[in-house]
């Protein structure tokens, strides 16, 4: 593992060895008990959306630390989870708590990926930023089944409005999307957040754009995401969270009007039920910790304790103690991510 410090105190992680991939939110390998594994491998995002429920980008104000995984070593580890799971379908799909398009090794990621003969699924979830026809024609060749990408506006005001950042060219995204569905092979999935009060016009327009290019080759065209309001992420001021009930009843307004499917489930991508990864620790059991670098939000370190990594809260001490083995009292495990405290 490699620590840099950079600027305003904060910390750029290389995980190359030694640091399990299962435990943590912003890196590594996520079993939520399915046969879809989310796989995150890098952390970076260059946009700085309004609305991020993760608050990725240049305007963080709460990450310290931002995470990279070494290509060989999370492959290692994908090929381990895998063959845990004692699965002959297993779908992949690479996101992240930023954009994987940061990656640097993404195209070589899905080559690896796409060989293993169980996987029979590769997705990728974008807002488009960093994407390039090179980059896609690579992707593309790598076997790349879908590309999830995001677009929240056509409007180019609207859409800079919401990604944050000035450059943010959505004439540019718009290209890159007709590209994808009519001279590749992946198919395309156009996926906007719906921020309520604030898009409303553009959502329509979304969906119009996404049937008129072709969108939806192999699975559905749109997949329309819910704005959420998390403690740690962005808030749009003025913006009510919607109930899932008034979001979906929106959703079948607009199938009704447009005639295509928007209301999803996990059959539409031939998500099923698995057996989970074994979850090795209890909430509320005390464990002993070793401290291995910052953690990813403000007063939180990492740690490592057996297969697992464990995000440690309610740090105060600015010097994080690299090697010292400490208890912790674990709070969450859900989903094999977990995040505990120091007991004194």
């Amino acid at each position: 593992m490699k620590i840099w410090k950079y600027s305003n105190n904060k910390f750029f992680f290389k995980i190359e060895d030694d640091i399990p991939l299962i435990g943590h939110i912003a890196f590594g390998i996520i079993d939520r008990g399915t046969n879809l594994l989310q796989i995150r491998a890098t952390s970076f995002c260059a946009l700085s959306c309004i609305f991020c429920s993760v608050d990725a980008g240049p305007r963080s104000r709460n990450r310290m630390t931002e995470f990279m995984v070494d290509l060989d070593y999370l492959l290692e580890w994908i090929r381990y989870v895998i063959k845990l799971k004692s699965v002959n379908d297993i779908q992949i799909h690479l996101d992240a708590v930023g954009d994987p398009f940061t990656y640097p090794y993404l195209v070589e990621l899905v080559r690896e990926l796409s060989k293993i003969p169980v996987v029979k699924t590769v997705s990728i979830e974008t807002h488009g930023a960093l994407l390039s026809q090179k980059l896609l024609d690579a992707l593309d060749d790598a076997k790349l089944s879908r590309l999830n990408l995001s677009i929240d506006a056509l409007d180019k005001n609207m859409a800079k409005y919401l990604a944050g950042t000035k450059w943010y060219d959505v004439e540019k995204i718009k290209d890159f999307a007709k590209y994808v569905a009519q001279s590749l092979n992946m198919d395309i999935i156009i996926a906007p957040v719906w921020i309520p009060g604030i898009n409303d016009d553009e959502i329509p327009r979304i969906i119009e754009f996404a049937l008129k290019i072709g969108a939806g080759k192999r699975w559905p065209p749109l997949g329309i995401q819910k704005y959420e309001v998390h403690k740690y992420g962005r808030k749009v001021k003025g913006v009510r969270e919607l109930s899932w009930y008034a979001f979906y009843e929106k959703l079948r307004e607009w199938e009704k009007e447009f005639g295509v499917k928007l209301v999803l489930s996990p059959k539409d991508f031939n998500i099923i039920k698995t057996k989970r990864l074994p979850n090795p620790f209890r909430r509320f059991q005390t464990i002993k910790v070793k401290v291995i670098g910052p953690g990813w939000l403000r007063n939180q370190w990492l740690g490592i304790a057996g297969e697992r990594v464990i995000t440690i809260v309610g740090v105060n001490d600015k010097e994080i103690p690299i090697g010292k083995i400490i208890k912790v009292k674990i709070l969450r495990n859900k989903d094999n991510i977990y995040v505990g405290e120091i007991k004194i």
